[in-house]
């Protein structure tokens, strides 16, 4: 199922840009957190992701989301990109709930499906955030801003 008019919203969010093979995220995961506590900051493990590349990419570059505690960061000769608030909004949102190697897959093509049965164009990268209902159970949601594309001209 997807749903329309989605948003993310967080403070105080740091990035980095990574390439990596899929199955290797965590290790990039662990060298963003590993820079971030090494230079005194606190992440407070609320962390997501944008895919800059096709999903299909042998590699991926991605710009890896983490919340810290702290209300700014720097770190020289490191290219990582502090926000106070980081809001997208207008956003298509699919759960992904099992299998998430597979399901990913599958939910990213339902997306593009989505964009082209009605009328809408992609305005963002593909967002994926990790998170856990109240009953402990990890869940992933998969979000991508969209708009409407132009009306042609008769």
């Amino acid at each position: 199922m997807i749903f329309e008019n989605h948003h993310i919203a967080h403070r105080n969010i740091v990035s980095k840009l990574y390439n990596f093979v899929p199955e290797e995220i965590q290790l990039a995961v662990e060298d963003f957190d590993k820079i971030l506590t090494n230079h005194g900051y606190h992440p407070n493990g609320k962390m997501f992701f944008s895919m800059m590349s096709d999903p299909r990419d042998e590699v991926m570059a991605a710009e890896i989301f983490l919340q810290i505690e702290e209300d700014y960061c720097e770190i020289p000769d490191e290219l990582i990109f502090f926000r106070s608030y980081f809001y997208v909004s207008s956003m298509l949102m699919t759960r992904i709930t099992e299998d998430f190697n597979v399901q990913s897959q599958v939910k990213y093509w339902e997306l593009v499906d989505y964009f082209d049965s009605h009328n809408i164009v992609q305005l963002t990268p593909v967002f994926v955030e990790y998170k856990t209902d109240p009953s402990g159970k990890h869940y992933a949601e998969m979000s991508v801003g969209y708009g409407l594309l132009p009306e042609e001209n008769s």
